[in-house]
């Protein structure tokens, strides 16, 4: 019975969440969901845990519950976890890290799209990072993120031509802990051709997300382009209902 309580609610709610219910993109407290539902907080509990591991909603700590803008976005998300989720330690070919070349670094006003993904207030900026990564100068990989300036106000174009995500670990005590990602495979474009050496016929591979710290703060959204031949990426999923 308990079982199908809290398998009940997740099914509500993720029809009230694809239905676009909670403009504001966070959810009611436990206390205030438990009231509604008319069960126990453990039954509440369980249910936003499971939630939270298929990617639909994250918890902020000391704010509260937010719906991930990806999940209405694209209704298809992978999640992974771990110690560090940046590309310069994610990637790698036969134990290579991949270099950078920064192409293009400045800062501007948050589009809607990205107040909306990273949740900040009309009027805020974000740093736009254009960098191309390489394996022994064949690059494989168009980089474009958007980071908060309020959440890294001292990037400068030294930190970004590395790792920003090992700086902001070991510059801050910040981790980066957690990304929901959508990939798909597109025709290239012209400067995907150009870049990584496609030719008209190609495809590219896209890797879309959302970069969180170990708090629950939305760090950085990014778009990677990446080489159809090193479209082989490895993640972990979880989706266990019982924890």
């Amino acid at each position: 019975m308990t079982d199908l309580v809290y398998r009940n609610i997740i099914k509500d709610l993720k029809d009230r969440i694809q239905d676009n219910e909670f403009e504001s993109k966070k959810l009611p407290d436990e206390r205030s969901l438990s009231d509604s539902y008319g069960v126990s907080r453990s039954s509440i509990k369980r249910a936003l845990n499971v939630l939270a591991n298929q990617g639909i909603i994250f918890k902020k700590r000391g704010s509260g519950t937010f719906i991930n803008p990806l999940y209405q976005k694209n209704q298809t998300i992978f999640q992974y976890e771990g110690s560090n989720l940046g590309v310069t330690d994610s990637f790698k070919s036969d134990g290579k890290t991949p270099q950078i070349k920064l192409l293009d670094f400045d800062v501007i006003p948050a589009t809607k799209e990205l107040q909306t993904e990273l949740f900040l207030d009309p009027g805020e900026f974000v740093y736009r990072i254009k960098r191309l990564r390489s394996f022994e100068n064949k690059p494989f990989m168009i980089e474009m993120g958007y980071i908060p300036i309020r959440v890294a106000p001292e990037l400068n174009q030294e930190i970004v031509t590395g790792s920003i995500f090992n700086y902001i670990e070991d510059a801050k005590g910040k981790s980066v802990t957690k990304s929901f990602m959508t990939i798909t495979a597109n025709p290239s474009t012209n400067e995907d051709q150009k870049l990584l050496g496609l030719k008209p016929v190609e495809p590219v591979g896209v890797m879309e997300g959302i970069f969180f710290l170990d708090d629950g703060t939305p760090f950085e959204v990014s778009n990677m382009r990446i080489h159809y031949q090193y479209l082989n990426y490895n993640t972990f999923v979880d989706l266990d209902e019982n924890q």
